[in-house]
Parts: structure tokens; sequence; C-alpha cells
């Protein structure tokens, strides 16, 4: 964005920090608000008609979340986001958003761009699911941690809902993967030794 814009928008969000699995809010809360995210990782969830609760995707640092509360007529949210770890965001009520709107039109590109890159991405990952094998999409989340923090905060269960797969097929790669020295398991996450490696086998 223009840099004047970028500031005037940041004049009015406000600062929240999350504990470690804090909820920010749930499916079905009232839209009311974007986030911006500045530190962390958060986790996007929905829970499925048979009562398990998966993944959807993860965003960090530069990435944004709740972005349709800022349109017109929408509904109560769609998700539940968790924070992974420590975090903070900063967040936009829409009534602030639409006000600055007003005032300057053109920061309502920041909503035209933010939904435009989460059309991209899950485009990007419905044809990931398509063609690529579950043995390298497993490696492309590992190695997408590895290369940005070197430690990936997240389940096994967690990790196949990203990957679209099966427990047990992730269970396999990543065993294979600490075999070779790339990983190693610890309780609850799992430390990316060689993302290099990863990243090459991945594709």
């Amino acid at each position: 964005m223009p840099e004047d814009d970028a500031r005037r928008l940041l004049s009015i969000a406000r600062r929240r920090t999350f504990a470690r699995r804090e909820v920010v809010f749930h499916h079905g809360d009232p839209a009311d608000t974007l986030h911006l995210v500045h530190s962390g990782r958060f986790a996007v969830r929905i829970q499925t008609p048979l009562g398990d609760t998966v993944m959807l995707s993860l965003l960090g640092p530069g990435e944004t979340f709740g972005e349709i509360a800022l349109l017109d007529g929408v509904g109560p949210r769609s998700a539940t986001v968790v924070a992974l770890e420590k975090a903070e965001t900063r967040a936009i009520h829409k009534l602030d958003f639409d006000a600055l709107v007003q005032r300057h039109p053109g920061v309502a590109d920041l909503l035209a761009r933010a939904l435009a890159l989460r059309v991209r991405r899950l485009s990007e990952l419905l044809l990931e699911a398509h063609y690529v094998p579950a043995d390298r999409r497993v490696l492309r989340r590992l190695a997408e941690f590895g290369v940005s923090e070197g430690v990936v905060p997240l389940t096994q269960e967690e990790l196949s809902n990203l990957a679209g797969t099966s427990r047990a097929t992730v269970n396999r790669v990543v065993r294979d993967a600490q075999a070779r020295g790339e990983l190693a398991l610890k309780r609850g996450r799992i430390e990316v030794l060689d993302a290099a490696a990863l990243v090459t086998r991945a594709g």
C-alpha cells in the first residue's frame, strides 16, 4: 500500500496480545474485526459434522485474518482462530475502518489486496491437493516452517490437516526425515534441522 494509506490504517488499529492456545474468536461469533498478524502464528479451525476439529490454514506475521468482517452484510464468523504460540495482532474494527475509508478512499485497497491474496493462496492449495503427492505436501508444509522459524509448533494430527492427508502418512514422512537427520521430534512440536534438504525433496 502507499505509505500514507498504510500509516492511516495503522493509526486506527488496536494492539491485541494472545497467550499460547488462546482463542481469538469462535465460529459463530459476530464478525466485526480484521486482524493484521504482527507476531506469532494462528490456526484457523472448523468443526466437521462428525464433531472432529480440522485445521484449515496457518497464518503468520504479515498475513491477515477476518477480512470478510469488513464487508457489508456478512454473517457470523465461519471458523475459529487460535493462537498457537504467544502472539500479537493489530485489530481494526469495521466501524473504524468504514469511517477511515470515508475520509481516505485509498485505504479500501487493503481489503481488496487481502482478499485477492487469500483467493490466490486457496487456489494454489487446491491445485496442490489434486496434483502433488501426499508425501511431498507434508514435506512442503515442514519446509515452510523450517525456512521461516526452524520449529513446527504443531502435532502430527494438525500437520496432517494442513497437508490434506492422513496422520499415518505424516508419521511415516516425519520418521523418514528424522532418520535422515532433517528433523527432530519433540513433545508437541517438530524441530527442523535441515530446511534446505526438505525444500529440495519437497520440490
